[in-house]
């Protein structure tokens, strides 16, 4: 083949007339990958309009597949406009960098997810944001440190690692009163425990009166399902509130590659299904739990006697057969036994894996050392070494073998 031949054959192959018929439909939705985005002409190019998913400009904007999660993570969790991000905490991070100029102050629940508060120490404080911790079990404290400089309250429901469900509504409601945006990390809810647009939806006439600004979601965890993706969601009401986010979004460069959002996409139909399996097994694990001499005390919104476990009921237990709590729970190991002998138990489990993160098929342990973690030693809790399990979708019968097997040999009685 001669120099002009090949060419003229590499010419056909790129701009190849082929194009598949239309009408293929099929359960799971296309995957479309781009950067550059093709328009018929100049004129159609300069009135596309990428913001209201009316169209198509380039890959970082969005795909098909894109738009397409991000509508249906709408509908999981009640909003009306999502963008899709890196991770979780790229989420948290959006979030902030949107909402927040130098001299402003965000505050943060004392039992926030650890990175959201090494963002606010780090990066946030470095660019003259300041930030305070309040109690998300006293709503007054939270009340008493919204100030003139306050522009932004994070929430989360329950607490990272130590599991405390608030009085999520009432803290809401102090927002409000004070006209402070408040974002949610909506993760341990899913968009499935409680609605975190509709913190009312009790069928009193006040549905959809009380709501979050903006809910963040580590799509890591339940939407994923798998523990092979790292993705997050900002979902958002309000279409002003939303193109802020979206615009600062678009500054940052960020975007999610096609085959992590078919991943998620391909998960979601599933995701009632799991979270009530993870639950039913941490149920039935942390039940284990509260008859053992080793335990100090149960940590988990679900159980009477749980730190929240009343707000708990009233937010996500509003009707018969409802009531859901993830797959999560954290045990308060006695305070005699020592940090060697948590550890060893922790090492001793064959089916439970050392590992951070949750939602997964697998079954995880991590041991915290609470007191770093913490402003001060929450009065609701007991003392001794914080264990955290999340329940996988192994059988609970074997799971409450290994944790019995390992308890035995590593955390003596006498």
């Amino acid at each position: 083949m001669t120099d002009s031949n090949f060419s003229k054959g590499m010419t056909e192959l790129i701009h190849h007339p082929y194009t598949p018929p239309a009408g293929f439909d099929a359960p799971q939705p296309g995957v479309f990958k781009a950067s550059t985005v093709y328009f018929p002409s100049v004129a159609d190019m300069r009135q596309r309009e990428w913001k209201d998913k009316s169209a198509y400009t380039y890959g970082l904007h969005g795909t098909p597949t894109t738009y397409m999660l991000e509508e249906r993570l709408c509908t999981l969790e009640g909003g009306a406009q999502c963008v899709l991000v890196p991770s979780g905490l790229a989420a948290l991070a959006t979030v902030a960098l949107a909402l927040l100029k130098s001299g402003d102050e965000l505050l943060l629940p004392d039992n926030a997810y650890g990175p959201n508060k090494a963002l606010a120490e780090g990066e946030l404080r470095h660019y003259g944001i300041t930030h305070q911790l309040y109690d998300p079990m006293n709503p007054d404290d939270l009340a008493g440190k919204i100030n003139a400089r306050t522009r932004l309250v994070w929430l989360e429901a329950p607490g990272s690692v130590s599991m405390e469900f608030p009085d999520l509504p009432e803290l809401v409601r102090r927002c409000k009163a004070q006209s402070v945006l408040c974002a949610l990390d909506n993760t341990w809810g899913a968009g499935l425990a409680f609605k975190p647009f509709d913190l009312l939806g009790d069928g009193s006439g006040e549905q959809g009166s009380l709501a979050v600004d903006i809910s963040a979601h580590a799509l890591t965890k339940y939407p994923s399902g798998g523990g092979d993706v790292l993705m997050g969601s900002i979902v958002t009401q309000d279409p002003k509130l939303h193109l802020k986010i979206k615009l600062c979004h678009m500054r940052l460069g960020l975007g999610v590659g096609a085959n992590d959002a078919e991943t998620v996409l391909r998960s979601l139909p599933s995701i009632a299904l799991r979270y009530a399996a993870h639950d039913q097994t941490a149920r039935t694990l942390a039940a284990w739990w509260l008859k053992q001499a080793q335990c100090a005390q149960l940590l988990h919104p679900a159980f009477d006697g749980s730190p929240g476990h009343a707000h708990w009921q009233a937010l996500c237990h509003r009707a018969p057969g409802t009531g859901l709590a993830a797959g999560l729970f954290s045990v308060m190991i006695a305070p005699r036994y020592t940090q060697a002998q948590v550890d060893a138990f922790c090492d001793g489990l064959q089916l439970f894996k050392i590992g951070y993160s949750w939602g997964g098929p697998v079954s995880l342990v991590v041991p915290y050392d609470l007191v770093s973690m913490r402003q001060s030693w929450s009065a609701h809790l007991k003392n001794g070494t914080l264990v955290r399990f999340s329940a996988g979708l192994e059988s609970a019968q074997d799971l409450l073998l290994d944790l019995h097997q390992s308890a035995r040999a590593h955390l003596p009685l006498v």
